[in-house]
């Protein structure tokens, strides 16, 4: 039999409404929104559901409400499919929703550090001192080799492998801006400025990872009950006492999902099933395997898609 893998969207996957039709319709996925607005003192769940677009984009409102989106989503798939994973992974900020569903992190605790992970993250570089570009049809060394062209003095490296030709790096504005001009002058025409309001997973962000760790000397990190590919080394973790440590890698390191997706295939995954808002995951996954199937959960309607 071939094994599925439970993944987990990180930013830019959330939407107005989101998590509101499986809420209204089931009262477990209720119940996690209630415990997100007791964790977080704050309404969350109204911002989910009929907060607007701009909102929803504030980076410390972003990582709880698509963690907790998720949950709700994953809690409805425990109860009503039965459905279990042989394998998790998340991007980025979804890797803490893995590490929920694997047991190793309890939920309140979860929905508390990413809304301290998306301030610290926010905070560590001034608005515009940074950001971050995706450079289509390039491959790794090439990439790389533009990012040390273009340093300067400054940082620039690649910040997220999402698929075969599909890399996005982060830094200094202008080394960025000069690597999108070198990339376009060796022919790579697809070279484009992100809208993020931080160069997430480059160096600029050690001042939000050593926040991170302390925050995260504060939680619990329990026995896991399943493996989590995790986005720093891209390999299957059951050993709770280093998911503190891969967290706080994981805001400096590039999240290795291509390489992720590879690894779980290795070992026999052949359907993963993404949880959560939005379907980016899936389509990455598509393009670094055609040899698997996807489907995601979002809604009712994918919820009756999937047990159809």
């Amino acid at each position: 039999m071939g094994k599925t893998a439970f993944i987990f969207p990180g930013q830019g996957s959330q939407y107005p409404g989101m998590g509101k039709d499986l809420a209204d319709a089931f009262p477990v996925a209720r119940q996690i929104f209630e415990e997100a607005d007791d964790a977080l003192g704050m309404k969350l769940s109204a911002t989910c559901f009929a907060g607007s677009e701009d909102e929803l984009k504030l980076t410390a409102t972003t990582q709880p409400a698509i963690l907790t989106t998720s949950i709700a989503v994953l809690r409805v798939v425990g109860q009503e499919t039965g459905l279990m994973a042989d394998f998790l992974a998340g991007h980025s900020l979804g890797e803490y929703s893995a590490l929920v569903c694997s047991g190793a992190l309890g939920f309140a605790d979860a929905v508390r550090t990413v809304r301290a992970r998306g301030a610290f993250m926010q905070e560590a570089v001034p608005v515009g001192i940074g950001a971050m570009a995706a450079i289509l049809g390039i491959e790794k060394e090439e990439l790389e080799d533009i990012c040390r062209e273009a340093e300067q003095g400054e940082v620039v490296a690649p910040a997220n492998f999402n698929s075969p030709g599909q890399i996005v790096i982060a830094g200094h504005s202008g080394a960025v801006v000069r690597a999108i001009e070198i990339a376009k002058g060796r022919g790579f025409r697809k070279a484009m400025l992100l809208p993020v309001s931080a160069p997430f997973h480059c160096a600029l962000m050690k001042p939000a990872a050593e926040r991170l760790a302390g925050v995260l000397e504060t939680v619990m990190a329990n026995p896991m009950k399943l493996p989590v590919v995790a986005n720093a080394d891209a390999a299957p973790n059951v050993d709770n006492s280093r998911v503190k440590q891969l967290l706080v890698a994981q805001v400096c390191s590039p999240v290795l999902w291509e390489q992720s997706v590879n690894a779980m295939v290795a070992l026999g995954v052949v359907k993963f099933i993404e949880i959560g808002p939005g379907k980016v995951l899936s389509g990455l996954v598509k393009r670094i395997t055609k040899e698997v199937e996807t489907a995601n959960i979002e809604d009712c309607a994918g919820l009756k898609a999937l047990t159809a």
